[in-house]
């Protein structure tokens, strides 16, 4: 049990509340409830970072973490260096260029028209095997 007690202005009189635990306790769980739910959702968001892909390539291929790193760094340099020509990262995906035609949009915030002019955007083609090996494990 909590006891609060506030005191009265200028020196009336004073209130004290006595809460328990089966007071808060639905609070308590139904918050906790929710932040399970969000947690839950954001692990599936937010993948693997960068350092427990480190981690795990080195105990899998037996090099450290700093021979991983050099070697994820030198494919990134690779991949930007080629991407022009387009650059394939087997099993996973193509970096490749694609150029957009100009085209008429809307501002969304006054509906006037505007002109979208022509441009060159960079995108990743996933490959069909890592589609077919993750959708497959998730169950869609």
């Amino acid at each position: 049990m909590v006891s609060l007690t506030h005191p009265g202005r200028s020196g009336g009189s004073s209130a004290t509340v006595s809460v328990t635990a089966t007071h808060i306790a639905p609070f308590v769980c139904e918050n906790a409830a929710r932040l399970g739910q969000k947690a839950a959702q954001e692990d599936e968001v937010a993948g693997i970072s960068k350092s427990e892909t480190l981690n795990r390539l080195s105990e899998k291929t037996q090099l450290t973490k700093k021979q991983v790193g050099l070697v994820l760094e030198e494919l990134a340099a690779l991949a930007y260096k080629e991407a022009r020509n387009g650059f394939t990262f087997p099993g996973v995906g193509k970096l490749v260029i694609v150029d957009r035609k100009a085209r008429i949009g809307r501002n969304p915030a006054t509906g006037e028209t505007i002109q979208i002019p022509a441009k060159r955007v960079l995108k990743f083609r996933i490959a069909k095997q890592a589609k077919d090996s993750t959708l497959a494990k998730r169950g869609k």
